[in-house]
Parts: C-alpha cells; sequence; structure tokens
C-alpha cells in the first residue's frame, strides 16, 4: 500500500504551496515530492507555477540566500561554485542500471541498480535538513505539443531554480492540462547542494554524485552546484530522453537548430548540426546573417512525413571566455545589456562590474571571483596562478534576447522541417570543409559516426591525438552505442523528406602549420549546403560524398566575405587523401568494437565496404586525390 504523504507536505508548505500540488491531481506527484520531502528532510518547500510572481520569488531567495550576488547591471548576478565544482563531473555521473543489462552498458559509466540506488539514498538521507526548498514544473520543448516532455524538479538550490526559469519553459500549466492517461509520463529530478561554507558552496564534494535511472526517468544529484550537475533539465534530462527516444522511435539530439537565409531569394532553409565541444557548434549556430532557433539540445520527430525539430530550451547555458565583442558581437553585445543574466565563476570587480577570459577589456587587479578575494599574481593550494576567471566559466541568459533569433520557430509548437543536418569535427589534414553525403545511411556512418576532435597546444596531453566522437554526443549517449545508431539511421530513412547530410572540418591547417581560412569561412561552406538542398550547384564525386566546384566557392566566397578565394587554396582542401581517410575507418571500428560488443555487424560491413572502395581510388589515381579527379 503506498504511503500518504499528504500530511508531511502540509507541514512543510504554505497553504498556497499545497494547494498547487492538490489542484494537479497527480498521485505520482504528491509520492515524488512527499517521499523525498521526508527523506531529504528540509525545512519548507515552495511551490512554483508559471507566475511572474513566482519567477521574481526565486531570483529573490537566490540573493538572499547568499547563492548568487548583486552587480552593477541591477537584472544581472554572478554565482561561484566551489573551487573543486568548476565542470561536470563525469567520473561519478552514472547509470543505475538493472543487473540483467548491465553487461550491455558495460563500456558506459554504470552501476548495479540496487547498488546505485542503496549509495545515493543514502547520500540523499537528511541532506536538505535545515534548509528551504523549493518545487518546479517544467518542458523540454514548447509546452502542449507533440515534442512535449514534462518535467519537475526539486531542488535546494535557489541558483539552480533560477538558472531553470531562465533555460526552460515553465511548465505548471501544462501539468494542469495533462489528460489522465499523461499523468505517469513526466521526468523527475531531485537535487541537494548539500552542506555549504561560507561563501555557499556546496562541503562534500567527496559524496557528489550524479545517478540516472533512464528506466524510471528519474535524476538524483546530490553535493553539487555546478550547473551541468546540478541543472536536471539540462545533459541530465537528455540522457534520459535520448533512451525514452531510442524505445518510441524519435531521435534527441546533441545539436543546435538554425536557419540559412538567403534574402536575394527570399527564403530559410533550416539546418541542424552536431559538433564535438570546440568544433565550431555554437558559432556556426551564430554565424552572423543567418538565424537561431536552439543552439545546443534538439528533439526530432516524422511528422506527417517530415523531418521536425525543435529546440529543448528556452535559454542558453553558455562558455563564456573569449566571448569579445568582435569573434561573438550578437553575445556579447546581450552580455552587457542591462537584462536577467547569471555569469558563473569570473571575477566581479571593485566596480561591481563582470569580466572573464578572452573578453577584450582589460580586467581590473582585484575583485571577488570563484577562488573568493582575488588579487593579481595569487596562487592556489598547488602553487598554481589563479586567473581572473575560470576556463570553464559560464553564462545563462534567454536566447530570445538575441536579435538573431527566428522567433517563429523558436516558438513553433510542431517544429521547424529540417532540410540539412551538419556534422562537424576537429582534423587537420583529413577531412574536407563541407561535404555532402549521398544518402541519410552513408551519412550516419560515414560522416556523424566517424566524427573526431583532434588535440590542439590548448589541450592537455599530447598535440594532434584525435578523439572519437560519434554524433558528438558520446557523453550523453544511455544506452548501447550501436543500437543507437542504427536508431538514426532507421529514423531517417523513415521520413518521407530525408534532409540532406554534409560533412564540416573547419580546421584543415596548410604546409605551414597554419588555419587555411578564416572564421567566417563557415558561412560559404553553410551556403553551399543550402544551395545543393535547392539544387542550385553541382558537385565533384568523392569516394565518400559531393564536394563543391571551385566557381561556385569563388562567387560564394566574393557575395558574403568579399575575399578572394584561390584554386590553389580549394585544389588543397578539397584533395582526398585516401591512407588518412582508411586511417579513420579503422580508428571508428576499433571505437565501436570497444564501445559496444553489440555492435550490428552491418555497420563493420558498411565500414568495410567503404575502405575497399577508397584502397580501389587509391591504386587507381594515388594517394592524394585533387578534386575532379575521382571518377567512381
Amino acid at each position: 500500500m503506498q504511503k500518504d504523504y499528504r500530511e508531511i507536505l502540509k507541514s512543510k508548505m504554505s497553504e498556497e504551496s499545497y494547494g498547487k500540488v492538490e489542484a494537479l491531481k497527480n498521485p505520482k506527484i504528491v509520492d515524488f515530492i512527499g517521499f523525498f520531502a521526508e527523506h531529504c528532510d528540509p525545512a519548507s518547500i515552495y511551490v512554483c507555477d508559471d507566475s511572474e510572481k513566482d519567477v521574481q520569488y526565486v531570483r529573490d531567495m537566490a540573493l538572499t540566500k547568499g547563492e548568487e550576488h548583486p552587480l552593477a547591471n541591477s537584472k544581472q548576478t554572478i554565482h561561484w561554485d566551489g573551487y573543486g565544482d568548476q565542470a561536470r563531473d563525469k567520473k561519478n555521473t552514472r547509470f543505475m542500471v538493472y543487473k540483467e543489462n548491465l553487461e550491455n552498458m558495460s563500456s558506459m559509466n554504470s552501476i548495479e541498480y540496487e547498488e546505485g540506488l542503496a549509495e545515493i539514498m543514502n547520500i540523499a538521507k537528511g541532506n536538505m535538513s535545515g534548509k528551504d526548498a523549493v518545487v518546479q514544473f517544467f518542458s523540454e520543448g514548447p509546452t502542449e505539443s507533440v515534442f512535449t516532455i514534462p518535467c519537475i524538479q526539486f531542488t535546494d538550490s535557489w541558483y539552480v531554480a533560477h538558472s531553470e526559469f531562465i533555460l526552460y519553459r515553465s511548465a505548471y500549466n501544462h501539468f494542469l492540462k495533462m489528460k489522465e492517461d499523461e499523468k505517469d509520463d513526466f521526468f523527475r529530478f531531485i537535487h541537494s547542494a548539500g552542506k555549504l561554507d561560507e561563501r555557499g558552496c556546496s562541503v562534500n564534494l567527496d559524496k557528489r554524485r550524479i545517478y540516472m535511472d533512464t528506466q524510471n526517468n528519474i535524476v538524483y544529484s546530490m553535493n553539487a552546484q555546478y550547473a551541468g550537475n546540478s541543472v536536471g533539465l539540462k545533459k541530465h534530462s537528455m540522457r534520459l530522453a535520448i533512451n525514452k527516444s531510442g524505445k518510441e522511435g524519435w531521435l534527441c539530439e546533441h545539436m543546435f537548430v538554425m536557419a540559412a537565409v538567403d534574402n536575394d531569394k527570399k527564403r530559410k532553409t533550416y539546418f541542424a548540426g552536431a559538433y564535438p565541444s570546440a568544433c565550431g557548434k555554437t558559432s556556426t549556430a551564430m554565424i552572423p546573417g543567418e538565424q537561431i532557433v536552439g543552439d545546443d539540445i534538439a528533439y526530432f520527430r516524422n511528422l506527417n512525413g517530415e523531418f521536425r525539430a525543435v529546440n529543448v530550451e528556452f535559454g542558453m547555458f553558455g562558455i563564456i571566455k573569449d566571448v569579445n565583442e568582435q569573434d561573438d558581437p550578437v553575445i556579447y553585445e546581450n552580455l552587457l545589456k542591462n537584462q536577467e543574466v547569471i555569469f558563473s565563476n569570473i571575477l566581479r570587480g571593485k566596480d561591481m562590474k563582470p569580466y572573464w577570459l578572452g573578453m577584450g577589456v582589460d580586467a581590473p587587479d582585484e575583485g571577488m571571483n570563484h577562488f573568493g578575494e582575488w588579487k593579481k599574481g595569487v596562487t592556489d593550494s598547488t602553487g598554481k596562478e589563479v586567473g581572473v576567471a575560470h576556463g570553464n566559466a559560464r553564462y545563462t541568459m534567454r536566447l530570445d534576447y538575441l536579435e538573431n533569433i527566428d522567433k517563429a520557430g523558436f516558438e513553433a509548437k510542431d517544429g521547424v522541417k529540417i532540410e540539412g543536418v551538419l556534422y562537424g569535427g576537429r582534423d587537420s589534414d583529413i577531412t574536407v570543409p563541407v561535404e555532402e553525403s549521398p544518402n541519410w545511411k552513408d551519412g550516419i556512418l560515414l560522416k556523424a559516426a566517424t566524427l573526431e576532435s583532434e588535440t590542439t597546444s590548448a589541450t592537455l596531453g599530447a598535440e594532434g591525438v584525435r578523439t572519437p566522437s560519434p554524433m558528438a554526443n558520446m557523453d550523453f549517449v544511455s544506452y548501447p552505442l550501436g543500437k543507437y545508431t542504427m536508431n538514426n539511421i532507421a529514423f531517417g530513412e523513415g521520413v518521407k523528406d530525408i534532409p540532406k547530410v554534409f560533412s564540416n572540418n573547419y580546421f584543415m591547417r596548410g604546409k605551414d602549420g597554419k588555419f587555411m581560412t578564416s572564421k567566417l569561412a563557415k558561412k560559404v561552406w553553410l551556403h553551399w549546403a543550402e544551395g545543393r538542398i535547392h539544387n542550385e550547384y553541382k558537385s565533384l564525386d568523392t569516394p565518400t560524398g559531393k564536394i563543391p566546384l571551385y566557381d561556385d566557392l569563388k562567387v560564394l566566397f566574393k557575395k558574403h566575405l568579399n575575399e578572394d578565394f584561390s584554386e590553389a587554396d580549394y585544389n588543397y582542401l578539397f584533395t582526398f587523401r585516401c591512407t588518412k581517410w582508411i586511417e579513420k575507418l579503422e580508428r571508428a571500428k576499433k571505437f565501436y568494437a570497444k564501445m559496444d560488443k553489440n555492435t550490428p555487424q552491418e555497420i563493420f560491413d558498411y565500414w568495410d565496404a567503404a575502405i575497399a572502395k577508397i584502397s580501389k581510388a587509391h591504386d587507381t589515381y594515388g594517394d592524394e586525390i585533387l578534386p575532379g579527379a575521382y571518377k567512381g
């Protein structure tokens, strides 16, 4: 018999808050909130609806509790995580997996279900004691839509609650309207920052755990504050959604959604794109002159034969390092306006203004940052000099502040029709800047599943090491990689209007070791892809796809960048390098074999056929094949 938690809730809630829970008429919600009200034992629980009054209450509490601090701009705040809580804790982020499925998840960071549940429940016991907690209702994707996934967050961090009001669509009214057969289907997140120090930072980092139960759609996050560990609706929810989509026949992907705009032809063409970290994802979504729908996570559904997409989120949780007036003018401008922004782990100067790494202005020599009281030259306990801000410092901001937002697409409950999908990696000597796949399956297996990110001199470890990153999603895939890959193929092939698939690589280096093109050249590659979708450009074949003609790129460089693009650079950039490609495919085979011992043989057979095709091209044309030389 299910325990009745109503008296517990009444003892910890105001009459108004309790009334909001009762009005939902959903026993599963009462059980979730009631169980953790008893188990984590907060002093009080405030329940939010969608009203501006409740949003403002959360903002005020974040300041009152000292979890955020004021800045010169009255609508902006700053939050500091503890010095050891500045990034995602991959080691302690684990899947709780039933014993019978544990072997299939052995390559992922998993823990046996009962063992994990016992551990996390022991840590959670009394972890909110004496603290004030808050319950919020959100939607992943637009509310009251076929894309909607309802979510409940229960947290004792008012910074987390404030962040989620910026990042996601409030959905209490959606919960009110849910039909009886829908009331069991929502994601649940329980989070506690735990014991705090005098700066309001989590103390028990040795007991920091982020445990995800994809079988029952609940995430437990304890003793964490950095948003990547604590904001349940972001990457935690993404893992739940990837698992759910795999079972239900749709897709959740680590992708932006944006529109390439052709003003001359008065048309917009929607693209989705996946790029591993530091491979150009945000900068592609924010190309000047184009429009953005979302920058990070997308849901895809087959609606009436169309490949439709929504941005899951309402805001941006972006890395602020190197955001400056020259490189990111739209974001930079918005970060200086007096509008709601939470800065995290950067410097607040004596002038109460925010300063970060790569801002492009001179920072003061002292102030407050994630280290505490800071002065230029100060060192931490290891003797390392502490910079103005942390390298992983962030900003949290509404997307609809941006002038380049595609507002209609952003708000569309049935999403936007995707006509092109971009997969971009980072390598200095293999992949051409843009190449079209001949079909969807080829796009997934040769473009998406083989994505790699090459380490640079700015990365810890050896330079030039290529890290596999299939679909730019490896940190978040929540069921076996081979099955996930096949589900991507099946979804695309099941759509009547299948998008074209393109690969990108912005990081080809010349013989002098320098990048071959400017940062803005990605606009040219995008518009060639856009033109191909509308049958406006011819192409040349390679062993792995189709590439542009020089004459078309020459015109596009002049039109979009007012630059002259030389034929010599074109030939170097678009040369097909046979041995390099064979080595790349062999690395993909090795990675898939390691990550999923049940990877379907069909995937390896496809790659072996591609290797044979490239080997034949090598024997016929030589190791490096100039554009136009390959005849199939």
